[in-house]
């Protein structure tokens, strides 16, 4: 059974997938450092040169990949939860573990990341962060098996 941590970018995933990695003895795949290494493109290159649809694209793939595996900590990208596929994938052989934090902790932690591109392309930094958290939000809760505030 593997451990599948699900939130929005800067809620701590990353950090909660190393330790619980570290604690448990567990092989821990980031699905975005696993995308990044096969493609040798980074995120916001990836998106800029096909778009987001292309990236959601290559997450499902990324998703299929790591599911079959046992035991690992999968530290996912905040929005591989919208595309219910990848949910019903990542369940077949996992509980997943929703991370939140307040906005204004998110945005503290992020700030300044030059790895995460924008998500709206046209909002200030907060009203973004409000933005797409109101419109994830309902699939983090469907795809929660439990949620923990960092």
């Amino acid at each position: 059974m593997n451990i599948v941590l699900i939130g929005y970018r800067g809620t701590g995933k990353s950090t909660v997938a190393r330790i619980l990695g570290q604690r448990l003895d567990r092989t821990v795949i980031s699905t975005d450092a696993e995308i990044v290494k096969e493609t040798g493109q980074s995120i916001p290159l990836i998106v800029e040169q096909f778009g987001w649809d292309h990236f959601r694209g290559l997450e499902t793939q990324m998703c299929q990949k790591v599911a079959g595996r046992d035991n690992l900590i999968i530290d996912t990208g905040g929005g591989l939860i919208l595309k219910e596929e990848n949910v019903r994938i990542l369940k077949k052989n996992g509980k997943i573990f929703w991370l939140t934090a307040e906005v204004s902790t998110i945005a503290s932690r992020i700030s300044g990341d030059t790895q995460r591109p924008s998500l709206s392309g046209t909002k200030s930094f907060v009203e973004e962060i409000e933005e797409i958290l109101e419109i994830r939000r309902p699939h983090y809760q469907a795809a929660a098996d439990h949620v923990i505030p960092t």
